[in-house]
């Protein structure tokens, strides 16, 4: 009997539809389901997982379940939970813990409920499963093989972990292979960003004036979409080859004191805090849109906001507009949080295909090796990735060359013969 608290189980039947339509999308994850649901590899095997908990996620965690593991899941951020995908799993008999809108204290409280399942393995998006296990549920370490972290800030935790000497379980990075952030971060971020913003403003974007904050993987495919979608773009950065690089691909770079002014749609993906601040905030365009798509709800410093406005009221949906005291307004959107999940689906079903397959095959790479891993940020091996890609690749019918064995062996000699 599955264990749960979510909104509705009356939900399951929207959510069930939702889940089968990505399904039909996802030939990676399903052909993995195919090849491996009869011999059950996680069989006996428990894995908990904290993902943006939505329809290709609990596809993931059906195929899990397929090849035998019992699952645990729950959210990693409270406005990207779906309420009729939480009950749908729950009809198909996992342990589910996820509310729309939760309070911090409630989602909180569900990842503990997640973790009560004692887990193998644990699927961590953004760190809350470690920092809770490293903190207050240390009792369960001793009986976890390892881990998988989904995105790039859950990475920079891991290695301020690891750096410190204080990581207690190995932990692959699945966010660093080719098949994740290549596709992930670049093609998904930058669809499903402006998806978010332009379902929750149904404003143009053509024409307009948007401020990429970072130029990292997620921020190079949102500033391609934006110039695409006909929009001027002006990049942000910290990192000196980044910026030249955003440079040479067409766009404007400067600091984001003097693109405060410039800018109508704003748009943070650093992974750090305090990117837009009140002194921002001053120089800024009445109406101007505030977006993050950054893991947390730092980027954009809310506080700031909430200080020097004389008021805010709900401009729309999911839009808080904050009213500074020219009168001018400032729409943030989603709450800060991540736009593409708090105000959209997220990303498309074929691209989290590829990102789950690194997730499912990185788990049966775990549950394969045991306790051998030494307790430190695991690269996702190369063959994974190959294989991945392959799958993919079949899946929409593209052949590719293959060396010959002359050709084998010319790029393999030193003399060039």
């Amino acid at each position: 009997m599955a264990d749960y608290e979510i909104k509705d189980k009356s939900l399951a039947p929207q959510g069930s539809k939702r889940i089968e339509w990505v399904k039909k999308h996802m030939p990676i994850l399903s052909s993995y389901d195919n090849m491996y649901s009869a011999e059950k590899p996680l069989k006996g095997k428990r894995i908990a997982v904290s993902v943006h908990l939505e329809a290709k996620t609990a596809y993931l965690a059906l195929v899990l379940r397929n090849l035998g593991a019992e699952c645990a899941v729950t959210g990693c951020n409270p406005l990207s939970t779906q309420d009729a995908v939480a009950a749908a799993l729950v009809e198909e008999g996992l342990n589910v813990y996820g509310i729309h809108g939760a309070s911090m204290d409630d989602y909180k409280r569900h990842l503990n409920m997640a973790l009560d399942i004692k887990p193998d393995i644990i699927i961590d998006d953004g760190g809350d499963f470690v920092n809770i296990l490293h903190t207050q549920r240390t009792d369960l370490i001793d009986g976890i093989t390892g881990g998988c972290e989904e995105t790039t800030t859950g990475i920079m935790r891991l290695k301020a972990l690891e750096r410190e000497g204080l990581l207690r379980i190995p932990m692959i990075a699945v966010n660093n292979a080719k098949c994740k952030h290549l596709f992930d971060n670049r093609y998904g971020t930058g669809q499903s960003v402006w998806d978010g913003i332009m379902r929750t403003t149904n404003l143009i974007v053509a024409g307009k004036t948007v401020v990429v904050a970072g130029y990292g993987w997620c921020g190079r495919g949102v500033a391609a979409k934006a110039k695409g979608l006909g929009a001027n773009v002006i990049v942000t950065e910290i990192d000196s080859v980044k910026a030249i690089e955003a440079h040479m691909d067409g766009f404007s770079v400067m600091t984001m004191d003097e693109a405060a002014e410039l800018g109508d749609i704003f748009v943070t993906l650093t992974g750090c805090k305090d990117v837009i601040t009140g002194r921002h905030f001053e120089k800024m365009k009445n109406g101007v849109l505030l977006a993050n798509a950054g893991h947390f709800d730092v980027e954009i410093n809310k506080n700031d906001l909430k200080a020097m406005c004389v008021d805010s009221f709900e401009a729309r949906d999911n839009i808080t507009a904050y009213v500074m005291p020219d009168g001018r307004e400032l729409n943030l959107l989603a709450e800060g949080r991540l736009v593409n999940l708090a105000a959209g689906d997220g990303h498309p079903a074929e691209i989290m295909d590829m990102s789950f397959a690194i997730q499912l095959q990185s788990v049966l790479y775990l549950n394969s090796v045991g306790k051998t891993l030494p307790n430190k940020l695991i690269q996702v091996p190369a063959e994974i990735d190959e294989q991945v890609a392959a799958i993919k690749l079949a899946s929409m019918n593209i052949k590719t060359d293959k060396l010959s064995e002359g050709q084998k062996r010319y790029i393999s000699a030193w003399d060039g013969e």
